[in-house]
């Protein structure tokens, strides 16, 4: 009986090899790895001794051999299998350990070269893999060193006179071959994914790799089972975010956290967003952070309770000292001043998350599943210029009516539609989102701003189809509106806006967020 080794990560191969060497394997394996196993006084036989040919080409050709793949894939079953390893002198190999070089490792180093990228693209590993998994009813294939310590227990229950494979069952094969498969498909697409020029909604083929972070307590709802996965080609991103303080995150939590990050992540100036349900219900701009917390809590202050903040910048001692005495799930933020981390920590379940811009090439992309496939967009993140939209109205906008729109619009990006957005200075002080129709949206944006609608500007994410959302948003103290345009009813729109003496601009862009 052959079994054999070849893997970048050697964590309990030594012990390993020793289970197999008592189980009576003869150890068949490569230069550095039969290196590692010899010095800890293994019997090794290498690669190129059992197939008469040498590694070459700097160990790039070492195990493509029909000694080594006709000992593999041979089913054990078949005489004709059998008689050609006889004809060619080739030994069976009933057990295959490998793991692959350490290609996204190397490609996630800042200084990375194209050579080395292409360098660490494991040929012979993989083909191994798969070649073992194809056969599993005959070959034991194992992938991860998390899988190395119940093998080795279990060969050292075995009896000699049993061959050791069998005391590993066809379903545990089964499922030691699925998850070889599965780390090779991983491994292929993130060098898929390295090598994807033009971004994933360009590509006629698409695959996505992930690797398991954790498991959740629960989904959305507590009967729902739910893990998260992580993209190993990227360091960056929620999932990746360091829970500094506070209880583990759920599976709500995470959503609500990635659209806290994102709805600040579109300001270039200092910001900070306040999320309820994956829907900003606060958002505000200003130099002075602990200011621009307070606008954008006071946005909907009965919604904040329990909410999710989010900052662009690093969170101040000032800042954390104004946020006391308010409920909130989740902080995420780049960064922490020591003395507001210490303040945030006496939160007794707040977490506290400290996240990192995502670095992946996928970063950029909306992947939805649907029933039988998927759907694939670039985000919505158009830079819009202010000045290049069209006044429609015989009244024009002032200087600082145009900075509330444009913040409007950049903060409604990120409610769902039919979004509709009421801001003044610099902050959002009511909204209203998922509605069916947007007058309705307007109501409820109205309902929330109050009193301080009154002399406000108000953006919606699509046009107004009728003039009743015109006239109930003047009616509630709105001065300038903007709307994409592109109604039929376009002019009744803006006749009711010139009879009501309030300024209208089209942006030519909607933004729909389902």
């Amino acid at each position: 009986m052959k079994a054999l080794l070849s893997a970048s990560d050697r964590r309990g191969l030594e012990d390993l090899g020793w289970a197999l060497n008592e189980a009576g394997y003869d150890l068949v394996s490569t230069g550095g790895t039969g290196r590692s196993l010899s010095d800890v006084g293994l019997p090794v036989t290498q690669v190129s001794d059992l197939t008469g040919f040498p590694e070459i080409m700097d160990g790039r050709v070492k195990t493509l051999h029909p000694k080594i793949h006709g000992g593999i894939l041979a089913r054990r079953d078949i005489p004709e299998h059998i008689d050609s390893m006889n004809a060619h002198g080739i030994d069976a190999i009933d057990v295959v350990v490998v793991n692959l070089y350490p290609f996204v490792q190397t490609v996630n180093r800042p200084d990375v070269t194209i050579d080395e990228a292409l360098e660490n693209i494991d040929i012979g590993g993989p083909t191994l893999l798969r070649a073992a998994a194809k056969n599993y009813p005959h070959v034991v294939v194992v992938v991860d060193p998390d899988d190395y310590e119940w093998i080795a227990q279990r060969l050292r229950g075995t009896d000699k006179s049993e061959k050791g494979k069998d005391v590993i069952s066809v379903e545990e094969r089964k499922k030691l071959a699925q998850k070889a498969f599965q780390h090779v498909a991983l491994y292929d697409t993130s060098i898929a994914q390295y090598l994807r020029v033009g971004g994933a909604i360009h590509t006629e083929e698409l695959t996505l790799g992930y690797e398991k972070l954790n498991d959740l307590r629960y989904g959305e709802n507590p009967h729902q089972n739910a893990s998260v996965f992580v993209d190993p080609m990227d360091s960056g991103g929620i999932v990746r975010g360091k829970r500094l303080h506070g209880i583990d995150m759920s599976y709500n939590n995470i959503l609500d956290a990635e659209a806290a990050w994102m709805a600040v992540s579109d300001f270039h100036d200092q910001a900070v967003a306040v999320v309820k349900h994956m829907n900003p219900c606060g958002l505000a701009v200003h130099e002075h952070q602990p200011t621009a917390y307070r606008k954008a809590f006071e946005g909907d202050s009965m919604s904040a309770f329990g909410g999710i903040v989010g900052f662009n910048t690093k969170v101040k001692a000032e800042t954390a000292e104004e946020m006391q005495g308010v409920l909130l799930d989740v902080i995420v933020a780049p960064e922490y001043d020591p003395e507001a981390l210490d303040i945030l920590k006496k939160r007794k379940s707040t977490r506290v998350i400290e996240v990192k811009p995502s670095q992946s090439n996928l970063d950029g992309i909306d992947f939805r599943t649907v029933s039988g496939g998927a759907l694939v967009q670039i985000t919505d993140s158009i830079c819009e210029d202010p000045l290049a939209w069209e006044v429609v109205t015989k009244k024009s906008p002032s200087g600082q009516q145009l900075d509330d729109l444009h913040f409007a619009v950049k903060a409604m990006k990120n409610i769902k539609s039919n979004s509709i957005v009421l801001a003044k200075d610099q902050a959002m002080i009511g909204m209203g989102a998922g509605q069916p129709n947007r007058v309705t949206s307007v109501h409820l944006g109205l309902r929330v701003a109050g009193e301080k609608a009154h002399g406000c500007v108000m953006a919606s994410d699509a046009f107004f189809p009728f003039p009743d959302g015109i006239e109930m948003a003047a009616k509630g103290g709105v001065v300038a509106i903007s709307q994409p345009g592109g109604s039929v009813n376009d002019d009744k729109v803006i006749s009711v806006a010139n009879d009501l003496g309030i300024v209208m601009m089209f942006t030519g862009v909607r933004h729909f967020k389902h």
